[in-house]
Formats: C-alpha cells, structure tokens, sequence
C-alpha cells in the first residue's frame, strides 16, 4: 500500500506528491537515503513549473557537461544481467543458462547465421540494442561512441548472455540496427523535454521516459549530473499521428494462414530537420532523420522504419530548392501479416524541398543502398521456419506534396531483393516492394482526416522448390490525424 500511494502521488497527482510521500513514509520505514533522493528527484521535477505549468528555471546543466564512459558501461552490463536472468525464468530450457564454460566455448568457437523465432531477432534485439545505445547518449556521449557502446553490448550478450553460438545476423541487428533505432528515440525524447511551451515539466519528464527508457532512467537516477537537455538547434520538423481502421482489398497469402481482414491501426511519424531552415547544419549525425512506427490491432506492430543522415552537406539549386545529400543509416521492420521484412542498410542518397510554384511544395527522400536483411512467412505451422537472411541491395523514395499547408499528399516506395550471398542454409532470393499513398486533409488547426492505401508484394524464388508463391497484401483505410502543428511541415527559408 505505501508503494501504490507513493506511485499514486508522483505519477497521477503530481502536485500531491508530498501528500503521497506522508501516507508513504507512515506505512513503511523506507532507507533515510532513498527518502532523501526520491523527494529531490520530485522537487527537481515538479519546481520546474509554476501553477499554470510554465517554466520557473533560468538555466539547466549543458548537456554532456559531466559525461561518463563508466556508467554506460556498467548500465549496458546491468540490463544484459537482469535481461538473462528473466529469460533463464520465462523461456523453455536452455539457450539463456549460460555459464564460465559457454562462455568460453562461444568466445572460441565460430560466429554463425541462427534461425530463432523472427520477431525476437529482428524487432526485439533491434531494440535491446536501442537501449545500450540509450544509455551511452544520455550519459552524455556522442553518436558515434554510443554506437561503439551499442556494438560492443551485442557482442557481450551474443558471447555471454547466451549459450548458443554468436549470432551474427543479431550483431548485425542489435549491434547497427539498435543505434539507428535508438537515436531517433533519443532525440524525440530530448525535443519534448526541450519544449518549454508545451506540457507541464513533469509530464514531458515522463513522455521522454516512456520513448527513451535510459534517458528517463539517467536523468532519474543520477539527478543533475544528466539533467542538461539535448541541445536540437531547433530543426524544422514535421510530425503527425493518425489513428484508424483499414480493411483488405488485396489478398494472396500464399503459404500465409491466420490473418485478419480489418484491423485498427495508430500511426506516428516524424520527420526531423527539414532541409532549407536557415542556420540549422548537418553537423551531427542523425541531424536528419525519419521515423516511423505502425500499431496494428491484428498482429502488434505493423512496422518500424527509421532512417537518419550519418553524414552529410547542405546544398541549393536556385531560388527555389534546398537539400541535403550524403550516408544514411536505416533500420526498417515490415510485418504485413502475411510476412515479415526487416532489415539494417546503408545507403547514399538526398533529402530535399522544392518550391514548384507559391502554394505547392514538394518534400521528397531518394536512397540506394545495400543491407542485411530478413524475410520469413508468417505461418501456423510449428515445422514451418522459412527465415531467409542475405545481403541486399534496396532502393526508397519518398515524396509528400503540400497544397497550400492545408492538405498533403504522400507517396513512399520501397524495395528490398534480398539476395543468397550471406543467406546461411536457406539458400534463395526474395523480392519484396512496398508502396504507398495517403491524402490528408486539414480540417481545423492541428486536426484532419486522412485516407490511405498501402500494398506490400513479396516474390519468393528458393533453389529446388517446385511452387515458389507470391505474396500480397493491400488495404485501404481512413483516419483521424493529429498534426504535430497547424501546418504539414513546408520550410520557409525566405523570411
């Protein structure tokens, strides 16, 4: 009971959080030292706001001021420890009861391509790596040291978090795949915390937390040392959340079963650092970046995209057109119902806008590049495991026409030929396309409805196989959006 009165207190009635702490400390006798650091992290929290929730504090920490490369470390072993330690307890015998002698056995033996179940490979070690990278950034790192933190953690668990051999599909997700997730969720969380106009500092605070679990942790744990806010130098950026329902309109499952025809979906997507802004550089990486993550009431998550700029330089052509070109990081996770694709790239390519007359604008992204990527059926066959993992080349554009910032509409392309070089035992190629489009129409400031169609294809060509199916999927679905601002994001860099 004092627990809940305490999480009570904090987390649904801030402003009653002493109220809390009295009921607390009359029914338990907590340590004097947590008392004392639980009730600064409050005070810290909810002094920051005066009673209509702006903000009461000239100046915070810079950030990375009093970085550490010890405690990411230590952190990023933690989480492995604890992570073993419920898997040993939750997951059948025994790939988690690791010990001295596998871990020696692994650091001998060879690295291989493992077949384990999809999801947990390519969307769950994908964000367990977001997490090692989290704890690097929010201790005051850079993107590049964090990435070393990311890979050297995979490479920790993949020796001695289990007993199996090291995977090198998972280095490859967890290790790159984790930091090109885990950066954009840094920096989403570090925009909220920044936006002192927005919400009361406490429930930015725990909007960031949520996003990016390490930044939250550091910031709760360690007090002022990581409380310095991540400096964005204020990118244009677009963002938007759609919630609604889409229903089939195409449908081959091939060796597919147990789909769902309509399913109710939630959608959020941000593009950061919009090229044109005057002053605003691509100095760091990730400056720009795209994310993307679909919820899908049929099957959890529908996708994950992210992609980044790791390196780049501004340009402009004319009046009328600015962009940005160079190395992008990518991290993308498909899951159509009827297959899934995931898969880590780099790729080169330009993001730009064009200014084609005075009230229409076009935004667009074009990428090509190369990757390591996974395609494997959905089925509910339990002797069914069709995971193919190979190097692929894999092309994107993305396009987002603006009608007078009252209406958008949107064109992205995609596809991955994932081919039999690196494919381990399932030797074959796979191509799969996904497109889409949506037209979004604003209705009243930051609120529209849109309407949306998306078709994901796979062509599946396996050595020996007599019948190599295709897979389609396509739907078609309206939704509420909330937009991040009253406009869709075109940039002004005449004024």
């Amino acid at each position: 009971m004092a627990a809940l009165a305490w999480v009570a207190g904090v987390f649904v009635f801030p402003a009653g959080a002493r109220a809390a702490d009295e009921s607390a400390d009359a029914a338990a006798d907590l340590p004097a030292l947590w008392k004392s650091h639980k009730r600064a992290v409050q005070d810290s929290w909810l002094a920051g706001t005066d009673s209509a929730g702006a903000s009461t504090v000239a100046t915070t920490p810079d950030w990375g001021a009093k970085k550490s490369y010890l405690i990411p470390a230590l952190e990023i072993i933690g989480f492995a420890v604890l992570l073993n330690q419920y898997d040993r307890h939750h997951f059948p015998c025994c790939d988690y009861n690791s010990n001295i002698h596998t871990i020696r056995d692994n650091l001998r033996g060879p690295w291989v391509v493992d077949s384990d179940g999809f999801t947990v490979n390519q969307i769950g070690h994908p964000y367990q790596g977001s997490m090692y990278h989290g704890f690097a950034r929010s201790s005051g790192l850079s993107f590049g040291e964090s990435l070393g933190y990311t890979f050297a953690g995979s490479a920790f668990w993949e020796i001695a978090g289990e007993r199996t051999p090291p995977s090198k599909n998972d280095q490859v997700m967890t290790g790159i795949g984790g930091s090109f997730l885990g950066e954009p969720l840094f920096r989403i969380a570090n925009l909220i915390l920044e936006n002192s106009d927005g919400p009361p500092r406490f429930w930015r605070e725990l909007a960031a937390a949520a996003i990016s679990p390490p930044t939250g942790f550091n910031r709760l744990a360690f007090g002022d040392r990581f409380s310095g806010i991540f400096d964005s130098h204020k990118p244009a950026y677009y963002s938007r959340f759609q919630i609604g329902a889409s229903s089939t309109t195409q449908d081959t499952q091939g060796a597919s079963s147990s789909t769902k025809r309509n399913e109710a979906l939630a959608d959020f997507a941000i593009d950061y650092g919009l090229p044109g802004k005057p002053g605003y550089d691509y100095t760091r990486a990730f400056d720009y970046f795209n994310f993307q993550v679909i919820a899908s009431s049929a099957n959890g998550v529908e996708s994950v995209n992210s992609r980044g700029l790791l390196f780049g330089k501004s340009y402009e052509a004319g009046p009328n057109y600015r962009g940005v070109f160079g190395l992008y990081g990518s991290y993308d996770y498909l899951a159509p119902q009827y297959f899934r694709v995931s898969s880590t790239a780099l790729s080169l390519g330009t993001t730009a806008q064009w200014d084609m007359s005075r009230d229409v604008k076009m935004q667009g992204t074009a990428t090509l590049g190369l990757g390591y990527t996974a395609v494997g059926t959905v089925s509910d066959a339990t002797n069914l495991n069709d995971n193919h993992y190979g190097v692929s080349p894999q092309g994107l554009l993305a396009l987002r026409f603006i009608f007078k910032d009252r209406a958008a509409l949107e064109l992205n392309a995609r596809e991955y030929f994932v081919s039999r070089l690196g494919a381990g035992a399932n030797q074959g190629n796979d191509n799969i396309v996904r497109g889409d489009a949506t037209l979004t129409i604003q209705v009243h400031k930051k609120h529209a409805v849109a309407i949306k169609y998306l078709l994901t294809h796979r062509d599946q060509s396996q050595l020996g196989a007599i019948n190599n199916p295709s897979q389609t999927r396509g739907t078609f679905g309206i939704f509420y959006t909330l937009l991040g601002q009253d406009k869709f994001g075109a940039v002004n860099w005449r004024d």
